[in-house]
C-alpha cells in the first residue's frame, strides 16, 4: 500500500514552523473518538491537520510545534502503553513509539499535559492554534493560558497573541507533492475499480444498495479502510437529488442510475462520479443529456492550467451546459442573456467542482484579494458539472424529465496543463455501453 513517507511529515513541520513568527508555539489537537450510538465508537479517522502534520494515527494526542527549542522542536502528547487496554483496544504507540516511529523530538503522556504545556507555552509570545473548531480543546488552551497568569506576579510571562493556525496551514495544504500526488493516484485507481464493478453488476430489480455493496467490496479489497464519504447511488428521479444517500430504491427499467462514490488511502480523498443506464442502454433523451455534459467537463479541462483562474473552468461548462440546453429545446432566449440571468440555474445549480486532498470538500481559499485564485502547480481539484431535470418540471417535455446526470473527475494542475486522476473508469456513451453489455454476456 502506497503511503506517505516519513520524511514528508518532517519537511512539513519545518515548513510551518518557518512561516511562524519567531519565538511563537503551534497546538493542535489529534481528533476525538466519534460515539455512534452509546458505547459504540464510529471507525477512528484522524483530523486531516493533525493527520498532516504528524501521520499519527491514535486519538487523545496533542502536537506542540516549538521552532528553535533547544531540546527539540517537535513534541507529542499521547497515550501511555497500557497492556490491559491494548488487549481490548488494539496497540498504542506510546512515547517510546512516538520518537522512534513518528519523529518526535520528545513525547509525554497525555495524561501529563495539565502539568508540562503551560511550561512549554511560557513565554512565548504568540500561540498558534485551531481556534473555533473546537471548543473543548480552546477551554483547555485558555485554562493553561491562566495558569500562565496566574503566576505573572512571580515573573511569568504569559503570551500576548493568539493567531488562527488555519491560515498557513491550510495553505500548505493546497500545494500537492509528489508523494501526496501518489497516494491521490492509487485512491483513485481503486475508486475506479469499484464503479466498473458496479456497472458491470447493474441490473434491473437489484436496489440502489446492492451497487453500494460492490463499491464498499472493491474499495476494501483495494486497500482502503472507508469511503472518503457516504457514497451516493441515485437512481432515477433519486439521480436529481444532489446529496442523496437513502440508497435504498429499486434499479428499474429505463432508468439511469448516477454514483458519486470514492475510497481513501491514508487520509487521500478521491471523488469520482459516474452516471449510466440501469439497463445497459441508453436512451435518446439520456443520451444527448449525458453528452453535453460530457462535453462541458471537456471544456473544463482545457481551461485548468497555470495561471488560469480558479472560475475559468466553471464559466466553461455554464456556457457549453446553456448552449446545449437551448438546442434541445429546454431553455429558450439568447445564450450570453440566460448566462447572465443565471437561467441555467434550474438544471445546473452547482459549480463545477471543488479542492481536493484529505478533506473531499479540501482546504483552501478560491478567492485571494477579492479575485479568484490564479491556479498553480501541485493544486488538486474535482470537475463534476451535471445537469438534473427535475421530475416535475413543467416547462419541459415529459421525456426529459427525472433526468440526472453527473461527471466528475480528479485533476492536479501541472505544469502544461492537468492530469486527469481518474481516467480509468469508462465515460463514453460507446465504453459505459459495450462494458456493461460484455458483463451482461458474461453473466448470461
Amino acid at each position: 500500500m502506497i503511503h506517505i513517507p516519513k520524511t514528508e511529515y518532517a519537511r512539513r513541520r519545518k515548513a510551518l514552523m518557518a512561516q511562524m513568527e519567531p519565538n511563537s508555539i503551534a497546538i493542535l489537537p489529534a481528533a476525538a473518538v466519534a460515539i455512534r450510538n452509546r458505547d459504540v465508537e464510529h471507525v477512528y479517522r484522524q483530523d486531516s491537520d493533525f493527520q498532516y502534520l504528524s501521520g499519527f494515527p491514535e486519538p487523545q494526542a496533542v502536537i506542540v510545534l516549538l521552532p528553535g527549542r533547544a531540546h527539540g522542536e517537535y513534541v507529542l502528547f499521547c497515550r501511555e502503553r497500557n497492556a490491559e487496554r491494548e488487549l481490548w483496544d488494539g496497540l498504542r504507540a506510546g512515547q517510546e513509539g512516538a520518537i522512534r516511529d513518528f519523529g518526535a523530538d520528545d513525547a509525554f503522556p497525555i495524561n501529563d499535559i495539565d502539568d508540562i504545556l503551560p511550561g512549554l507555552i511560557e513565554g512565548r509570545d504568540r500561540v498558534y492554534s485551531a481556534m473555533g473548531s473546537n471548543a473543548e480543546f480552546d477551554r483547555h488552551l485558555m485554562e493553561w493560558i491562566n495558569v500562565i497568569r496566574s503566576k505573572a506576579h512571580l515573573g511569568a510571562q504569559p503570551p500576548n497573541e493568539f493567531v488562527a493556525l488555519d491560515h498557513l496551514l491550510h495553505d500548505m495544504r493546497l500545494y500537492k507533492s509528489a508523494a501526496e500526488v501518489k497516494v491521490m493516484r492509487e485512491a483513485a485507481r481503486i475508486s475506479c475499480q469499484a464503479h466498473i464493478r458496479a456497472m458491470q453488476a447493474s441490473r434491473v430489480g437489484l436496489y440502489e444498495y446492492s451497487l453500494e455493496a460492490e463499491l464498499d467490496y472493491e474499495f476494501r479489497k483495494g486497500g482502503a479502510k472507508m469511503p472518503a464519504y457516504g457514497s451516493i447511488v441515485a437512481a432515477g428521479r433519486n439521480g436529481c437529488i444532489l446529496h442523496y444517500q437513502q440508497n435504498d430504491a429499486p434499479l428499474k427499467d429505463g432508468d439511469l442510475v448516477l454514483i458519486d462514490a470514492g475510497c481513501e488511502i491514508d487520509c487521500y480523498a478521491s471523488d469520482i462520479t459516474r452516471t449510466w443506464p440501469v439497463n445497459g442502454r441508453f436512451s435518446p433523451e439520456q443520451k444527448a443529456i449525458y453528452e453535453l455534459v460530457l462535453a462541458s467537463q471537456v471544456a473544463a479541462f482545457a481551461e485548468i492550467a497555470p495561471n488560469k483562474h480558479w472560475n475559468q473552468a466553471h464559466e466553461a461548462t455554464v456556457r457549453v451546459i446553456t448552449t446545449g440546453l437551448v438546442a434541445l429545446g429546454l431553455l429558450q432566449g439568447e445564450v450570453d442573456e440566460l448566462i447572465a440571468s443565471e437561467a441555467y440555474k434550474a438544471f445546473y445549480m452547482h459549480r463545477a467542482g471543488h479542492w481536493l486532498g484529505m478533506d473531499v470538500h479540501d482546504v483552501g481559499e478560491y478567492k485571494v484579494g477579492g479575485e479568484w485564485r490564479v491556479l498553480e502547480v501541485g493544486m488538486a481539484l474535482t470537475v463534476e458539472p451535471g445537469i438534473y431535470i427535475a421530475p416535475d418540471n413543467l416547462n419541459v417535455a415529459k421525456k426529459w424529465r427525472g433526468i440526472g446526470v453527473r461527471i466528475e473527475d480528479d485533476v492536479v494542475v501541472t505544469k502544461n496543463g492537468c492530469e486527469i486522476l481518474t481516467l480509468g473508469a469508462p465515460k463514453s456513451v460507446a465504453e459505459i455501453e459495450a462494458l456493461m453489455a460484455a458483463a451482461q454476456v458474461h453473466a448470461a
